[in-house]
Parts: structure tokens; sequence; C-alpha cells
């Protein structure tokens, strides 16, 4: 059984997703089906979008600095004896 549901989503989100949908052959429809469908099974919600505090985002910008110039960076090691001679040499 089907039944219809009114739901108010941004015209530019709802444009794009019907387009991407499109693309891919599908309808809105069964984007959004599939989308409650996977909700109702695995009683989660994942948002990817990544967002970070103040100081978190300074620490990965300093630290994506950091190997952008080579610094602050350890060698690839074959084994945990070797990492361990390394980290107690370097520290």
């Amino acid at each position: 059984m089907k039944t219809t549901t009114s739901l108010k989503i941004d015209k530019d989100i709802k444009d794009k997703a019907s387009k991407l949908a499109a693309s891919l052959g599908l309808s809105l429809s069964t984007v959004i089906n599939h989308s409650l469908k996977k909700f109702i099974a695995d009683k989660k919600v994942i948002f990817e979008e990544l967002s970070f505090n103040k100081n978190t985002s300074r620490e990965l910008k300093r630290a994506l600095e950091d190997i952008e110039k080579g610094r602050n960076l350890s060698p690839a090691f074959d084994n945990a004896k070797d990492a361990i001679a390394w980290l107690n040499r370097n520290s």
C-alpha cells in the first residue's frame, strides 16, 4: 500500500536531489523510500559532513601544513620493534 506524505524541503536541495536521482535512473520517491527503509533497519542516521570545534580545526590545519612541508612525519615501519625504537630515539 502506498501513501502520500507532504514534506517541507529546501527547493535547492530538492532540485539537486531530483536531478541526481534522475541521472541515476531513479525517482526522488525511490531515493526517499530507500533512505527511510535503511533508517528503519539500522535505527540510526549517519551524517557524513564533518565539522570541528575551533581547537580541533586549528590542530588539523597545523597537521595538514606539516604534511605539506614534510615536517613532523615518521618514516614507514615494517614492524612494531623498529617503530618503538624510532620513537625512543626521537623522544
